[in-house]
This record gives C-alpha cells, sequence and structure tokens, in this order.
C-alpha cells in the first residue's frame, strides 16, 4: 500500500496500538489454513494506515485466538472514547455438507450468523462490556465468497471511483467502465467493526477476546467521536471547488484513483471535472447542442462521505463537509443543492399528444449534469463503452435519450433543459422551477419541417457498437427513420457479428400506428491500406471475411485474400448497396469500385463534429468522379463509434416513389436511383426541368438552358447562402434567410454537366459551414462525354496504387485468390486506360502497367 493511501486521515479518531501474540508472518503457527498463512505473510501492512479516512497503527505481531485456546487480553491504556473501531479478520471455515455435499441449515460458506468470538470491554473500574462477533455481522473471511457479503463491518479499504481506461491504462478495461468498486475482495481483508461504547467517559483498560469458533484475528484499533456511525456515509453530494487564481486543475490521479488536489477523509470523491459554465439569463435564447464553457479556476466535484468528513485541499486546508452544506459555502468549497426531488419528466408530439423519443439534456443552477435515473451520471466518450444511450458533444454537453418519459432526481430551484428530435422538429430550451410540489414536467415538442409528409426518408449509413435496440431508440430520438448499424472487425475484435441474420430489418414505434423507425444491422468490411466499404441492407449469410490483410483491421498474419470491389460485388448480389464509407479515406481502391459500376454512393462523414460541416475534400474528391460520368450518391453517415458521436448528426435524405410507402427496401431503391441529399440540418427540394435529384438527363447537340427550382429550410443551424454547383465548380448563388428559402437558377448547357445543391449555414459563434449537399443531375449532352482528363489521371493512379500494394507488399493468400484479384484491379485499369488514350491523355505508366503502345 502507497503513502498516498494513507492520507488523509480523520483528527477525531486516534490509533490504538496493540501489542500481539503472533506475526503475520508466522500464522501457520496459530493454525491458520495454508491460504491464510500465505496470504497473512505477503500483506505488508506494518506501520501507520489510514482505513475509511480513520488512522490505525498496525504493529509487527498481531493478536490471534483460535478455537479451544485460551482467552486472549489487549492492554488499552485508558483510553476514553465514544466509538471504538477495531481491525480484524478471520480464517474461512470447512464446508458444512455431508459426504454428497448436502447439509442441513446452511448458512453459507461465509456461516452468515455463526458465533466465532466474544470481546470483553473491561473498564478500569472493573466493569465490563461483553459483545458477540458473530460471521459476516461483526467480522468476515480474510477472503470471501462472492455474494456473500458482511453486514455490520467494511473492508479495510474503502470504495473508490474507478478512472474509465482512457484516463489511466490498465487491462481491466471492461471492469473499469463500472466506476466505482467495493474493496472487499483482495486476497486479504481486514474487516472494520464500530462499537459504541455505552460508558464514552469511562477509561478503557482492556479488551480481553474469547475464541468461540475458527481462528480470530485482531490487527488494529482506532478511537474517537463521532455525530453518526463512523463507518457510514452520507447520499452522495456535489460541491464547487474555486481554485486560486495561481493555480489550474489538475485531472491527474494516481493508482488509488485520487486527485492531487482534493481528497477526503471519512469519505471519497467520485469525480472531480472542470466546471461547465452554461448561460443563465439567456439559456432559451441559446442554440440546441451549444457548447458550454469550461471554467479555468472552478471545479464541480462529485463525492460520497460521512457528515463528520473534511475535505483536504492542495494546500494543506482542511474544510468540513458539514460547514459546506450548513453554510453553503466555505471556504473555496460551495455546496451544489442535492438532487433529491423525484419527477417525472414527458415529452409529448404537440400534434398527437403522444409521448416521443427525445434528445435531453438537464443541468442545474452549478452546471451541474442531471441525467434520469436510469441513464449515466459520468458518460464514457470511448469506442466500445457505449453501453447506455448518451451523447457527449464535444466531450462536455451532456446528453441522453428518452422513449418519451423518464425519471429524474432534480435538485430544488432552477434547472435548464434542452430537448431536442432531429431537423424536422424545433429544439426546445427552457428554464423550469421545481418546488417540492413537483412532481411532473410535460414538455411539447413540435414538427414544423413536413419533409417525411413529402416522402423523404432520413437515414444515417454507418453506425457501430450499438445494441440494435438501443440503436433504434437513439434513431428515433434524433429522427433518423432509418439507421444502418454495421457488425465489423478490429483485429481479433469482433462487433454486433451476433446481431447480423441478413433478414430482419427492426422496428420502432414512436407513439404513431405505424413505425416510422427502422434499423439493419449490415457489415463494414475493412481493409487497412485498400479501404474500407461498408455493405448495407443485404439478404443471407454475412459476407465473410469481414476484413482482410492483417494489422489493424483484420488479424495479424491475415492474408489479402479479398478486394473491395469483390466484397462489393457480394453485396449486390444477395440485394444490398454498397456505400464507400467516410469518403475519401483509406483513399486507394475505391477507385476501381466506382470505374466498375459497383459502388452505389459515396458518404460524407461527421464523426464527433456538429461544426465543421461537410468537408470540401470530400466534395472535391468526389466531384472527380462525377465529372468523368462516374455518378455515385451522396449520403451521409456518422461512423458513430462512441457517445461523443449522435446518431445522424449527419445524415442521408432519400425520396420515396411516390405511389410506395415506407418500406426498407423502399429506402434503398430511392439511394440506388440517388435522389437523396446530405445535411447537418438544412432540408432541400431541388428539381432540373421537373427531373429530380439523381436523374440522367438527355439533351441534343444543341444544348439549351435548364431550370433549376429550389427550396430549403432549416430550424437547427441558420442557413446563410445556396450555391449552384456544375462540373466541380460554383456558378451561381445567393445569400438566404436563415429559416427559410427558396427560388430558381438558370443555367445554360452547353456540354455534359452535372449539377447539385450546395447550402451553406453558421451557428452564432462558430464558422461558416458547408451544411448541406445534394446528389447531381446528370445531364448528357449529345456528342460530348464527361470528361476530366486531369480528374482520370489521379484516378488511375489509384487503381494503380492498389495494384503495387497487391504485387508487392500485400500478404499473399493463395495463387488462386491473389491472381483473381489481380485481375478485377487490371480491369479497372484497363477501362480508365482505355478512356484516357481515346482523349488522347499522356499519362505516365509504371513498370507494371507500361506497354508497347505508350512508346
Amino acid at each position: 500500500m502507497s503513502s498516498k493511501t494513507m492520507t488523509p486521515s480523520s483528527d477525531r479518531f486516534s490509533s490504538v496500538t496493540f501489542r500481539g501474540n503472533v506475526a503475520l508472518s508466522d500464522l501457520a503457527a496459530r493454525g491458520a489454513s495454508e491460504s491464510l498463512a500465505e496470504a497473512g505473510a505477503s500483506w505488508p501492512l506494518a506501520g501507520d494506515q489510514v482505513f475509511w479516512g480513520l488512522p490505525f497503527r498496525i504493529g509487527s505481531r498481531v493478536l490471534g485466538v483460535t478455537e479451544g485456546g485460551r482467552p486472549s487480553t489487549i492492554k488499552l491504556g485508558g483510553v476514553c472514547g465514544q466509538w471504538v473501531v477495531l481491525a480484524h479478520t478471520s480464517d474461512r471455515r470447512p464446508g458444512q455438507g455431508d459426504a454428497r455435499g448436502f447439509c442441513k441449515a446452511p448458512t453459507g460458506e461465509g456461516r452468515l450468523g455463526e458465533h466465532a468470538a466474544d470481546y470483553v470491554f473491561v473498564y478500569e473500574d472493573g466493569s465490563e462490556e461483553r459483545v458477540a462477533i458473530r460471521r459476516r455481522h461483526q467480522i468476515g473471511a480474510f477472503t470471501r465468497w462472492w455474494g456473500e457479503n458482511c453486514v455490520e463491518c467494511v473492508a479495510h479499504s474503502k470504495p473508490q471511483a474507478i478512472p474509465a481506461p482512457h484516463e489511466i491504462l490498465g487491462p481491466s478495461w471492461g471492469k473499469a467502465q463500472t466506476r466505482a468498486a467495493a474493496a472487499d475482495d483482495g486476497p486479504f481483508v481486514l474487516w472494520l467493526w464500530a462499537w459504541e461504547n455505552p460508558h464514552p467517559d469511562k477509561p478503557l483498560a482492556a479488551l480481553r477476546v474469547e475464541p468461540i469458533s475458527g481462528l480470530v484475528l485482531l490487527v488494529g484499533g482506532s478511537i474517537g467521536k463521532a455525530s453518526a456511525h463512523p463507518l457510514r456515509w452520507e447520499a452522495r453530494r456535489k460541491a464547487v471547488l474555486e481554485l486560486p487564481a495561481s493555480a489550474s486543475f489538475d485531472a491527474g490521479r494516481d493508482e488509488d484513483a485520487r486527485y492531487a488536489q482534493i481528497a477526503l477523509d471519512m469519505g471519497s470523491v467520485i469525480s472531480a471535472t472542470p466546471r461547465p459554465v452554461y448561460p443563465v439569463s439567456d439559456w432559451t435564447g441559446g442554440y440546441n447542442n451549444a457548447v458550454p464553457e469550461i471554467s479555468e479556476r472552478e471545479v464541480l466535484v462529485e463525492y460520497t462521505a460521512h457528515p463528520d468528513a473534511c475535505f483536504q485541499l492542495h494546500d494543506g486546508c482542511r474544510v468540513p463537509v458539514a460547514h459546506i452544506q450548513e453554510k453553503a459555502k466555505a471556504g473555496p468549497l460551495r455546496s451544489v443543492p442535492s438532487a433529491d426531488q423525484r419527477v417525472q419528466l414527458k415529452v409529448i408530439d404537440r400534434q398527437s399528444r403522444h409521448p416521443v423519443a427525445v434528445k435531453l439534456h438537464i443541468h442545474g443552477g452549478s452546471g451541474e449534469y442531471l441525467p434520469p435515473m436510469d441513464r449515466h451520471r459520468i458518460p464514457n466518450p470511448c469506442w466500445y463503452e457505449d453501453y447506455s444511450c448518451d451523447y457527449l458533444n464535444q466531450g462536455v454537453h451532456l446528453c441522453t435519450y428518452i422513449a418519451g418519459t423518464t425519471e429524474l432526481r432534480l435538485p430544488l430551484g432552477d434547472v435548464f433543459i434542452e430537448v431536442s428530435k432531429g431537423v424536422e422538429v424545433r429544439p426546445v430550451r427552457l428554464r423550469q422551477r421545481v418546488t417540492l410540489q413537483t412532481r411532473e414536467i410535460i414538455i411539447e415538442i413540435e414538427k414544423v419541417l413536413p419533409w417525411r409528409e413529402r416522402n423523404w426518408v432520413s437515414a444515417d449509413t454507418h453506425v457501430h457498437f450499438l445494441s440494435p435496440q438501443t440503436g433504434l431508440l437513439e434513431g428515433a430520438a434524433e429522427g433518423v427513420n432509418v439507421v444502418n448499424l454495421l457488425a465489423s472487425q478490429w483485429g481479433e475484435l469482433m462487433t454486433n457479428v451476433g446481431d447480423f441474420d441478413g433478414a430482419t430489418t427492426h422496428l420502432y414505434n414512436d407513439g404513431g400506428g405505424t413505425a416510422e423507425y427502422m434499423l439493419r444491422v449490415g457489415t463494414e468490411n475493412r481493409q487497412h491500406i485498400l479501404g474500407h466499404i461498408s455493405l448495407i441492407g443485404y439478404n443471407g449469410p454475412l459476407i465473410a471475411p469481414l476484413c482482410s490483410g492483417g494489422a489493424d483491421e483484420a488479424a495479424l498474419g491475415d492474408p489479402v485474400e479479398v478486394l473491395l470491389t469483390e466484397w462489393a460485388r457480394q453485396c449486390r448480389a444477395q440485394d444490398g448497396i454498397v456505400v464507400i464509407p467516410h469518403f475519401p479515406n483509406p483513399r486507394l481502391e475505391h477507385a476501381a469500385t466506382i470505374v466498375e459500376g459497383d459502388a452505389d454512393a459515396i458518404e460524407m462523414t461527421a464523426w464527433g463534429d456538429l461544426y465543421s460541416g461537410i468537408n470540401p475534400y470530400t466534395l472535391s474528391d468526389w466531384y472527380r468522379y462525377l465529372n468523368n460520368g462516374y455518378f455515385v450518391a451522396a449520403v451521409g453517415g456518422t461512423d458513430k463509434m462512441a457517445a461523443t458521436t449522435a446518431v445522424g448528426a449527419i445524415r442521408t435524405y432519400a425520396r420515396l416513389s411516390a405511389d410506395e410507402g415506407f418500406t426498407y427496401d423502399g429506402w434503398k431503391d430511392a439511394v440506388r436511383r440517388g435522389e437523396t441529399f446530405v445535411t447537418y440540418g438544412p432540408l432541400m427540394e431541388v428539381e432540373v426541368d421537373g427531373h429530380p435529384l439523381g436523374a440522367r438527363m438527355q439533351m441534343t447537340r444543341s444544348g439549351g438552358t435548364v431550370n433549376v427550382t429550389w427550396k430549403v429550410a432549416s430550424v437547427t443551424v441558420p442557413m446563410t447562402s445556396v450555391e449552384l454547383v456544375a462540373n466541380g465548380e460554383v456558378i451561381d448563388g445567393c445569400a438566404v434567410d436563415a429559416e427559410a428559402a427558396e427560388g430558381l437558377f438558370s443555367v445554360a448547357i452547353d456540354r455534359s454537366t452535372w449539377l447539385a445543391l450546395l447550402v451553406r449555414g453558421r451557428y452564432p459563434d462558430k464558422p461558416e459551414m458547408i451544411a448541406a449537399h445534394s446528389s447531381p443531375v446528370m445531364i448528357q449532352v449529345e456528342g460530348s462525354a464527361f470528361y476530366s482528363a486531369a480528374d482520370m489521371v489521379t484516378i488511375l493512379e489509384q487503381v494503380e496504387g492498389a495494384l503495387a500494394y497487391v504485387d508487392v507488399l500485400g500478404t499473399r493468400a493463395e495463387t488462386k485468390a491473389y491472381k483473381r484479384m489481380r485481375l478485377v484491379l487490371t480491369s479497372a485499369h484497363r477501362a480508365l486506360h482505355n478512356r484516357m488514350h481515346c482523349g488522347g491523355v499522356y499519362h505516365e505508366h509504371s513498370a507494371v502497367t507500361d506497354h508497347a503502345d505508350h512508346h
């Protein structure tokens, strides 16, 4: 045990030194079991120690008494005190069963209630107080069986918060997600039992221990006064610590999970984080998901403690917990009102009056997050640790998802509430007064943009790690009609593969008559050099292998045995759609997939960023293919892998055929047609001479003029402008109102041209971004090919790069697989190469692609 473990300790108690009769290293001589003797010998705790914030002094010898042996006495030297806390333990007892393992009146392995010893407290005046010491009441075994806890004593190490794996490295990342641990399952546990002295002013002369059953060890004691049982802490509370101007908060913790600047003696600091500072007077005027400022000097501290506990601060100052709670402020600490008022919150749709799934954020007057009772108080922002349905915008604006109703504990006074449901519903922000009479809060939300009613369906093409039911709830709460949950592989780890059956479309009813929200499990198949590909909505068996080519996507030593293009073809053969995710990176083989016509869409990705918008680099790379006539639709997917990304932060809108209802297959068909746009918030409708997005139009050699009519609207991201993109260049545009606009652009067409609409927007305190982009309309002019020589060269180079990797560095599978893959890549290369030669475009050849016609 480190020296840090010994501090701080309460000044209300003093240690009592025991002079024992046996060394911990020699317990076998006292009849201890082999396991107890071994554990005791390896337990180096001699000297001053602190258990549960109380001081103890452990001598080189402890007191040991054994069943059938004589009583032993410890001299106490005339100490007085209200509470005597003893650190003791006992050996495990043999099983109670007969030859066949059955027993009458079993008391468990821990022998619940069995009389182990009598402790006789002897006063200097000769009077005595006798206390029966029973197993699992006043004393426990040195190492316990799971599920057999003690009821009147505690393990010597107090409970503590566990840093999450991203805070402190260690092999137990799974268990660390609990963020809490009781310390009663170690190899050698002392049990602390507190005896309330009925005569606190009478000097105690001695403690006599009379054995009854088994081996009992007394190791140390502590004596003092307390306003309540010294081992019983109060419910969790919060306070704000104000650091001096010269100090900054140290978020690091030691191996015992303690912070350097704040600690408790008779208690435990659960968490300490810089305080989020939200606007108070202008809360309702802010925008949804706005990130709070983070205080540089104020720390929000969560703790559990005894009423007599004291905080010990970085400068050595001690602040009693009671002073904070009674006076609201003591020194640099001020109390945060306790969240004790139990309230039901219900969010209903204004029109249907049904409860509906939403995203919810509530905080109190000090910026403290107030989650529902069944949600994380401290959501985890890391991969694979997304078991609750939470959302953390930039790690500091904490939210959760509810299915319309939830139970909370709120503080009295003002709380600040934010409710949202995607991009068609106007977000709600309100300041709510909570009183002792508050039992229910009802919030109405209203859908104001009728895009779903116009047959548009929203979707997220790329979500990981959630369970299907959690994914459905988060999708419904974010207004995402279709969630695509993708199973995959990460080295030796397989995720969501048990949720894949190649058949089931999971449905979620959000209070209406029919299910408006769906989830389907597909796969993201990956190769760390060649690229990734999302195989969505396919039927039948899982397309394996999920990953290929070794670390860090596949397992170490896996060969390159399949291409993205081959995965894509298998997906289409099983009636799926093929999306190139987080386009354009990894930037290599997908060029062949697009050229061969095996991709349906490219994905624009948000990850956890709400404010940068659609990446212009993504658009520039996509435009290369459109400029050469390779049509692939635009879709939006988050690549959600942690609670720091919300489902649908960027999303696809696809328009179903006018004569069909909402089905998953109908959504797939809309993506295949390319009647889509991608958005962070603004919604659009676009037609080119009456043709929808994704259309392929034909014009004669003489060309002509087309009219692009458009309508845009937004209730989340304020819009700033609309721009018309033609063959990768902005050719027209205009400023627009923040919430709604419509207009028309006329375009003279004299060569093959693709047209798309782009919407810019910005939050008041953020830079302008590309907030939405449509798929194109392709206008083919007779005698004019979609062709850009400069772009064609770069596409060809990607295919050559894929060929080079397969030939040179890729771990070889069997020869047949290698030749098959090389043939696929060669086919794409030749298709590009022939187009370039027909266009008279010079390009460099690698050694593997050189040919006589080039010279």
